[in-house]
């Protein structure tokens, strides 16, 4: 059976992993007949929201502990990852994932990616294999590879100007639609970026674990 690692950030579309996201990626990966391990930053997050009003508080949350609120206490700390173990990478999105897991909210066009997280995605495409990358996810793509891949963040013209000033080859997408970089085996969706509603973003999600475990 496949294996996939799936990287979290904490638990919740502002401050963290988006929830619909991730577990849409779990419920899928399974359906595809492969299973996951989680791992996650053993770090404070960037900082915490309050989701009933979108108000950040003063509350200071570890990203382990939170991602494993959506894992049921299945994550390990990112650094126990090795490409050798597991057939593919996923990566969910959510606004949180901007601030943990590369700095997009802090420094714009000039992120850069958690150095532990870059190493592991580089080592997965450098021994073959396939990495995916979901809703504000894919903009990490162009800060982790030192060459240009296709890839998808849905249709906001902002952030495809962004990636394609990186290096990276935007294309525009619907939100039922994947992006899948064959050279490279990188696949990418919009999800939220697009999605309306779960079964919006579960159209695109469940096509890109099923197009990874595919190549995996």
């Amino acid at each position: 059976m496949k294996k996939i690692a799936v990287v979290l950030a904490g638990c919740g579309r502002m401050d963290g992993s988006e929830i619909h996201e991730s577990v849409l990626t779990l419920l899928s990966i399974e359906q595809a007949g492969a299973n996951y391990q989680c791992f996650s930053p053993d770090l404070a997050q960037d900082h915490v929201t309050n989701h009933l009003n979108n108000e950040t508080t003063n509350e200071t949350r570890n990203m382990l502990v939170e991602s494993a609120r959506i894992a049921r206490g299945n994550v390990k700390k990112l650094e126990e990852l090795n490409s050798n173990d597991y057939d593919a990478l996923i990566i969910p999105g959510g606004n949180g994932i901007t601030a943990n897991l590369f700095t997009l909210a802090q420094d714009g066009a000039d992120y850069t990616v958690n150095p532990t997280l870059s190493k592991i995605a580089q080592s997965f495409t450098t021994a073959g294999k396939v990495v995916g990358f979901i809703c504000i996810a894919p903009v990490m793509i162009p800060a982790i590879y030192n060459f240009p891949v296709n890839m998808t963040i849905g249709s906001d013209e902002g952030t495809a100007a962004l990636v394609t000033k990186r290096g990276a080859i935007h294309h525009s997408s619907t939100v039922d639609e994947i992006c899948v970089d064959e050279k490279y085996k990188i696949v990418s969706t919009a999800a939220y970026m697009l999605a309306g509603n779960i079964l919006e973003a579960y159209s695109g999600i469940n096509k890109l674990v099923h197009k990874v475990v595919e190549l995996a």
